[in-house]
């Protein structure tokens, strides 16, 4: 039996520590050829979760500890956000809650920037994987550069992915086929280090 069969017999159940029915679905896309039963968050888990960090990778962690000690289960969470860089980094930590719809999120981006010519941008995503006991199993973060769009082009993705326009490919990410995003985008590039990472974790538990 190879070690990859093995795993797979001895599949590890991991929790998605989000709500947000994109990044799930982007996640269990990621995931899914992993050694892995991938589970969304349950519904009922009412935790409030602060993010209090100062950087992606701090609310990452925060959000992964807490789902793990909640469920029992090995826990993902990612925070993830867009930095322009005429706005000295922001809408950064705060993406999600820069305004109350990703619509008025976009609007108030592009009324910030107005028609100032440094339209540069970065997505950035942290990702952490944590145990029911608090100890953090692996942690990573990814960058996509872009710079953002004049207006929304794009019926794709989600958030932001219509105003941002990835370096080099003349496509925003809400015109991209999701294939190509996960290629491109920054939760990409971080499940691309993540991966050897969740691998060698299961492949230690399954032999104790």
């Amino acid at each position: 039996m190879s070690v990859m069969e093995s795993l797979f017999i001895n599949q590890r159940e991991l929790i998605i520590a989000s709500s947000n029915s994109g990044k799930i679905q982007e996640f269990i896309n990621l995931l899914k050829h992993l050694p892995l039963k991938i589970q969304a968050q349950p519904d009922n888990l009412n935790l409030n979760i602060q993010e209090t960090g100062m950087t992606f990778a701090e609310n990452a962690c925060i959000k992964a500890t807490t789902v793990a000690a909640a469920t029992g289960y090995w826990t993902l969470a990612d925070d993830s956000g867009l930095c322009v860089e005429a706005l000295n980094g922001a809408p950064g930590i705060y993406s999600a809650r820069y305004a109350s719809t990703e619509a008025m999120c976009i609007n108030r981006l592009l009324n910030a920037l107005g028609n100032n010519k440094n339209r540069k941008a970065s997505f950035r995503a942290a990702l952490c994987v944590a145990a029911p006991d608090g100890s953090i199993l692996a942690a990573v973060e990814g960058q996509c550069d872009g710079h953002i769009t004049a207006v929304p082009r794009g019926q794709g993705g989600f958030g932001y992915d219509p105003i941002f326009e990835v370096a080099g490919v003349g496509l925003t990410f809400a015109e991209m086929s999701p294939d190509r995003k996960r290629s491109l985008g920054h939760r990409g590039q971080a499940f691309a280090l993540l991966e050897p990472e969740l691998i060698r974790l299961v492949d230690l538990d399954s032999r104790r």
